[in-house]
């Protein structure tokens, strides 16, 4: 079989026709692979960057092209010493990419592979018209597009779903091995479905609160406060805000809607953080909203510690049935302020150190002394 197209009535090319292995991988999920020129790579697949529209609801999956290590491939691809991609680009095609099964024998065969054609249909459209998005090989199909060479067959795996939580989650597993960067993965966790690492799947219910928290306008005090890959100009660093929010569901006051039974109970839980976050907003507004160099509030170590202040708080006024509203969080945080520099004077510490207080850094021994000053003179008032 050779590769072939079809045209229409006016000679115009509808359709891209490929010979292909179909592979059940079991689970009625199959993968198919085929050969095909890079040049015609962006006529039927398209890169899905990640970005959020007006609703701040996410689409897409992939990072922005690294510009140099395009040239780099494209250069590689145009010398003289026989350049060799040998691995293949991993497409994800929508329903209108259809298999058609070879006719002849197929004795001696395995079970599991299946010759026959890809048919891929080609459009005048926009780019995310196209059938096909790249879940890996973003890199060597824009250097081999621009790259000055007449043609660069390459290896292709395919896979058909409509479901763009599929890509994003293939696009994690592909990638989960690469320098990816973290703060990607933290942003497509919330939509990814389907098996996960276990490294990936204990996060994405941390990833979802974030997401909850940084794009629900109506009920969150962090809206956009967050950096994230779609959101850059947050005020707090991604991560930073994870390991709030892990340490909570771990053992502290997000714990008991964990459910691990079933479903967690995230609509609770966020409610918990926001009635927090409102109060430290109403407590402390001279360190909100600045950059981390000009409020350790907004830095990692200010936000870990209040989270563990916020477990605190939760465990002794818990009970058993109402959420801790943000007066009464209000109400306990005053009790710390005098014992607060978020922007300014000097912390002084339980173990006698004093630091100025743009010294505090995202350590865990600086989050630990001001973890524990929080809470010691949140629980022990008299000791001020």
């Amino acid at each position: 079989m050779t590769e072939t197209s079809e045209r229409d009535t006016t000679g115009t090319v509808t359709e891209l026709r490929l010979p292909t292995l179909k592979i059940d991988q079991g689970r009625g999920r199959s993968l198919f692979t085929f050969a095909v020129d890079g040049k015609l790579v962006p006529q039927i697949a398209t890169v899905s960057r990640i970005r959020r529209d007006a609703n701040t609801d996410l689409h897409g999956y992939q990072r922005p092209e690294v510009l140099s290590h395009v040239a780099a491939i494209r250069r590689y691809i145009e010398t003289d010493e026989s350049p060799l991609l040998p691995n293949a680009i991993v497409i994800a095609f929508d329903e209108r990419v259809r298999f058609e099964p070879a006719a002849g024998d197929s004795a001696g065969v395995p079970t599991y592979v299946q010759a026959g054609t890809l048919v891929i249909p080609l459009t005048d459209g926009p780019d995310h018209e196209r059938p096909g998005f790249i879940v890996d090989g973003q890199q060597r199909c824009a250097a081999i597009r621009d790259a000055r060479v007449d043609r660069f067959p390459v290896s292709v795996n395919a896979f058909i779903t409509s479901e763009t939580a599929d890509q994003r989650s293939q696009f994690i597993l592909v990638n989960s091995t690469k320098a990816l960067p973290k703060g990607l993965i933290h942003e497509l966790l919330p939509g990814a479905s389907g098996a996960l690492p276990t490294s990936l799947r204990v996060r994405q219910l941390p990833a979802t609160l974030l997401e909850r928290l940084n794009f629900d306008q109506v009920r969150s005090p962090l809206y956009r406060m967050i950096q994230t890959p779609t959101n850059p100009g947050g005020y707090i660093k991604d991560n930073s805000m994870l390991r709030m929010l892990e340490n909570s569901l771990s053992d502290g006051a997000l714990y008991r809607y964990r459910n691990d039974d079933g479903l967690p109970r995230t609509g609770e839980m966020l409610s918990l953080l926001c009635n927090f976050w409102a109060a430290v907003e109403q407590v402390f507004p001279d360190a909100w909203k600045l950059p981390s160099r000009k409020s350790r509030l907004m830095h990692g170590a200010g936000i870990i510690s209040m989270g563990y202040l916020m477990d605190a708080i939760s465990h002794v006024r818990d009970n058993g049935h109402e959420l801790v509203s943000t007066e009464e969080f209000a109400a306990d945080l005053k009790t710390v302020v005098e014992d607060c520099h978020w922007t300014e004077g000097e912390w002084t510490f339980l173990d006698g150190v004093v630091r100025k207080w743009n010294d505090i850094q995202n350590t865990p021994r600086d989050i630990q002394r001001v973890a524990d000053l929080l809470q010691n003179r949140y629980r022990v008032p008299q000791l001020r």
